[in-house]
């Protein structure tokens, strides 16, 4: 199998960021979002009121003996479904391969990307500039180093794992850190003196079949040592498919782009006909040395995954729009993807009825 890099993007204190946005007089204080019935509980509490012992799930009645001055919120959740839906559109925009996993969660395939941690990086930021919440990123070979990466240094982390280096990281940590492993088997555990990770994963497959039967045994041991060959379970499949690269020192003038846009169409149209899918809009995505990202596109009248003809346009988009700042990154997308009927667009005269401005950023 080709190495995979997956990452977990994670907002921090989700709801509670989306509470001090509307009440910025809140900030630095102990804040905690939950109802207020007898049986209600802690959906997030801020950094500062977990400091105090206070964590999603808490009983709030609990949560308010622990910290007497802590302010309650009454969660609202259509305002955190609308702000996660910003979010997710922005992660979207960024990465082809997306896996959301409720309104603060996501998993992102960043295999095919030449820096995944830049673009991670990229990603992190564009999220706090557009919506002022604040993300933590784990990445990983799999989903599961990806996620415990993700926990390790919040809020604000970004943490790029190897699966061997996540068992020296976190081999002394007990094993119901990992997601996959309850209280009740942690505990169980515990009693046998399997009280870590490097424990677990050092225990013997027919001792662990002997205490928990063997599939458990089976897949604890995988978990302990950071395996998962679990894929991305994706929504619906990928309407457009990109390359990008960035460039080691910055370059200028569009002769000196053109062969880098032409490689990224070959690349890109190779894995479009490898998919058997073809579409109908081209896009280049050009971020100089600034920062500032700038895309085209056009609409073509038939779909394509012709390496000529996606280089065609997009070296026309790239002539029209005439880069006069040296360029750190370069990408080219197609978009509009379906599978079947594929045909190959022609691109002479009056051959596109669309030019967009701003398709949007190129994952």
């Amino acid at each position: 199998m080709a190495s995979r890099c997956i990452a977990h993007l994670d907002l921090d204190a989700f709801y509670v960021s989306v509470e001090l946005a509307r009440r910025p007089q809140l900030r630095g204080l102990p804040v905690v979002v939950a109802g207020h019935s007898p049986r209600a509980v802690v959906t997030t509490a801020s950094y500062e009121a977990r400091r105090f012992g206070i964590f999603s799930a808490t009983p709030a009645a609990r949560a308010r003996r622990l910290c007497p001055e802590a302010v309650f919120v009454e969660p609202d959740f259509p305002a955190y479904r609308d702000r996660s839906r910003e979010v997710m559109a922005i992660v979207g925009e960024e990465i082809d391969q997306v896996e959301v996993v409720g309104l603060d969660e996501a998993y992102l395939d960043l295999s095919d990307l030449e820096r995944p941690a830049t673009a991670a990086r990229r990603l992190k930021a564009a999220v706090r500039e557009r919506t002022g919440l604040v993300c933590s990123i784990g990445i990983g070979p799999n989903k599961l180093v990806a996620k415990v990466a993700s926990d390790a240094d919040k809020p604000d982390g970004f943490v790029f794992l190897s699966a061997a280096e996540a068992r020296r990281r976190f081999g002394g940590e007990p094993p119901g850190l990992l997601p996959g492993i309850g209280p009740k088997t942690a505990a169980r555990l515990a009693s046998l003196g399997i009280d870590t990770l490097d424990r677990l994963a050092a225990a013997s497959e027919p001792d662990l079949s002997g205490w928990f039967g063997a599939q458990l045994a089976r897949a604890l041991g995988r978990l302990a040592r950071f395996e998962d060959d679990r894929v991305l379970e994706l929504a619906r499949t990928a309407k457009s498919e990109s390359r990008e690269t960035t460039f080691h020192s910055d370059l200028r003038g569009v002769p000196v782009l053109l062969p880098a846009l032409e490689q990224l169409a070959r690349e890109l149209c190779e894995r479009l006909r490898a998919q058997g899918r073809a579409g109908r809009t081209v896009g280049i995505k050009v971020r100089l040395d600034d920062f500032s990202t700038h895309t085209r596109a056009r609409t073509l009248r038939e779909a394509t995954n012709d390496a000529a003809v996606v280089g065609s346009v997009a070296g026309e988009l790239l002539r029209r729009f005439d880069p006069r700042r040296p360029v750190r990154l370069l990408g080219v997308r197609v978009a509009g993807l379906d599978v079947g009927g594929i045909a190959h667009a022609q691109h002479g005269p009056g051959g596109c009825d669309q030019l967009a401005l701003s398709l949007g950023e190129l994952g």
